[in-house]
């Protein structure tokens, strides 16, 4: 069919073309692939601009358990560790300080898009409430650090230090870890905690090497280029022509700031995004004063079970995400099954859902009509996919810097830039020439587990995890894997996943204090999961991922759906739960319950 431009009324059948259309100019065979890793002459993109690195002698000791990754999910782990009285702990990381994600990313202007009170970790433990709803990178990263602090972690860290190796010692039922610093490290247990926005990726593009111009990734932000801190005033870009790659969530609270002040802001877009109202305001201190006991994991659990459908009279954080889930969710079937006097059948309840949200999407579009004050560029920006295709954005000063007479948006229809050439980004043919390029283009998703990790894990028998998971994740609910006894995968692996990765952080954590204390009490030599465990939880996975594999097969591609390599075995829906979260920390709860440590060997 012929689209031609949006119909007055709502039309399924334009809107699932349009959608299509969109979606297969962005599909490529080469899928994940078309990043560059960032190794050999890319690696110093990865090094680490923000702390001056300290010499130090190589250490040669052990511990009861280490922990690998100083970020947030860590922090929590460890953390619940030491509240069941597990305390002999030493955290590795890279990173010249904790924080993880959050010590990588200073760009100017970085925020949680998650509600502050429910994404910032420990907040009661601390006694602390954060200064504004959603809180900006230096608040989060300052938080961390206190967690660390709070909890004695500087003490046995190893910081600036760099895992280049593990390996399962079967005789002394211990876990060997070389480092980059020399260091001969033990442990009875080991949790891999490496962090999934922490490695920066690249675009491929011809040239990329070639251009002359100062390059950074924005994980990597160069404020001796840029002037200026993480709230902007980037003054010595005054005089520059600067472009960026990537209009994401990182493109959208950057973006602003290098509008305010480069000479001229060229946006490098492949895919709009979604910009709904941020609506960021100071904490009341009057309502933090009114917090009692217990207060943030019920907001916690609560925005969970609204963001999944579950909770549908209480609504606690009653903001972007709460709402688009009221609307497109089970709660909105329910509305209007009680409207209509009648149950509605699998179809009626499919085409209601697509178009509320055809509504919700229908909404954004108009907001960008609404600020963008240039057509063709308003346009342009409209986002042409389901909500949750890609990660939902939320900003208020992203659009406004359309307005811009220095900033123009270099919409590439799906293509991406072409090339580079020593001076210039070329789109269709058109050179921009530019001073500076500033890549917004993310972090490895969807690659393999130790590829992203960096180094390998070899367990009994001389069994590389690479190999073992050179299929996908082989896991008992996403924390360990049959071969690989006393150790734990934290993160994205297998799991149930909360949009607030907090929760999911702090599910997991609960899950591994609880199998690394009944080790403890038994005084045990090995924690492992079974092979027969192992595979009925593949069977589980695999079924469960059937839904939302189904829901990402239309989407345009993004790291959400492996950039549309749909069989990809490492991807996001490979790797995680793919019912609703509540149903898997509520599974982990009741397994935890029975005691019988089903599909769990301790020996």
């Amino acid at each position: 069919m012929s689209l031609g431009p949006p119909p007055a009324e709502y039309d399924a059948d334009w809107v699932r073309a349009k959608y299509q259309t969109e979606r297969d100019k962005r599909l490529r065979a080469d899928g994940v692939d078309q990043f560059v890793e960032v190794t050999a002459g890319f690696s110093h993109y990865a090094d680490d601009p923000y702390t001056e690195r300290l010499e130090r002698d190589p250490v040669t000791d052990h511990t009861q358990v280490l922990i690998i990754g100083g970020g947030l999910g860590s922090l929590i782990a460890a953390a619940r560790l030491q509240e069941a009285g597990i305390t002999d702990i030493r955290i590795v990381d890279t990173a010249g300080d904790f924080g993880g994600t959050w010590y990588w990313n200073r760009y100017p202007g970085a925020q949680c898009d998650i509600e502050s009170y429910i994404y910032l970790p420990l907040l009661e433990e601390l006694n602390y409430v954060p200064t504004e709803r959603y809180a900006h990178g230096p608040e989060i990263r300052a938080h961390l650090q206190a967690i660390a602090r709070h909890y004695g972690l500087y003490r046995n860290a190893l910081l600036q230090t760099t895992v280049t190796g593990m390996t399962w010692n079967e005789i002394t039922c211990h876990w060997e870890i070389g480092t980059d610093r020399g260091d001969r490290l033990t442990a009875n247990l080991v949790a891999v905690s490496p962090g999934s926005l922490t490695r920066p990726k690249l675009p491929g593009i011809p040239g990329i090497n070639e251009f002359g111009g100062h390059t950074f990734h924005t994980s990597r932000w160069d404020y001796d280029y840029t002037g200026g801190d993480e709230s902007g005033n980037l003054t010595r870009l005054r005089d520059k022509q600067v472009g960026i790659i990537g209009t994401g969530a990182t493109g959208l609270q950057c973006i602003p700031h290098l509008g305010r002040d480069a000479a001229q802001l060229y946006v490098f877009q492949r895919t709009p995004s979604t910009v709904a109202e941020r609506d960021n305001r100071p904490t009341d201190p009057q309502w933090a004063a009114g917090l009692q006991p217990g207060w943030q994991r019920m907001r916690m659990e609560n925005f969970t079970r609204v963001t999944c459908g579950v909770e549908t009279d209480l609504d606690l954080t009653d903001d972007g995400w709460t709402r688009n889930a009221l609307a497109l969710t089970e709660p909105a079937v329910i509305r209007e099954t009680a409207r209509l006097g009648r149950e509605m059948t699998p179809a009626e309840i499919t085409e209601f859902l697509y178009r509320a949200d055809w509504e919700a999407m229908e909404r954004l579009r108009q907001r960008i009509s609404d600020v963008v004050t240039d057509p063709k560029t308003a346009e342009a920006l409209k986002p042409w996919f389901k909500l949750n295709c890609k990660r939902p954005g939320y900003h208020d000063d992203y659009l406004p810097t359309f307005n811009r007479p220095n900033v123009t948006l270099v919409d590439t229809d799906g293509a991406g830039v072409q090339r580079f050439t020593e001076t210039a980004a070329v789109v269709a043919g058109v050179h921009y020439e530019l001073d500076a390029l500033i890549f917004a283009t993310g972090f490895e998703v969807g690659t393999e587990f130790t590829r992203r990790l960096g180094f390998e894990i070899v367990g009994r028998d001389n069994v590389r995890l690479s190999d073992k998971w050179a299929k996908g994740m082989r896991t008992l609910h996403g924390l360990q894997s049959h071969g690989f006894p006393n150790c734990f995968f934290l993160g994205y692996t297998q799991s149930g996943v909360s949009p607030n990765y907090t929760h999911t952080a702090e599910e997991r954590a609960r899950h591994f204090t609880y199998l690394v204390s009944t080790w403890a009490q038994r005084g045990a030599a090995t924690v492992e999961a079974t092979s027969d465990a192992e595979e009925e939880w593949l069977a589980a996975m695999t079924a469960a991922s059937e839904k939302p594999k189904a829901f990402y097969a239309d989407c345009t591609p993004s790291y959400l759906s492996s950039e549309g390599e749909k069989d990809n075995p490492h991807g996001m829906l490979a790797n995680n739960f793919g019912g609703k979260p509540t149903d898997f920390f509520d599974m982990l709860s009741a397994w935890r319950a029975t005691g019988r440590l089903d599909g769990v060997e301790i020996s």
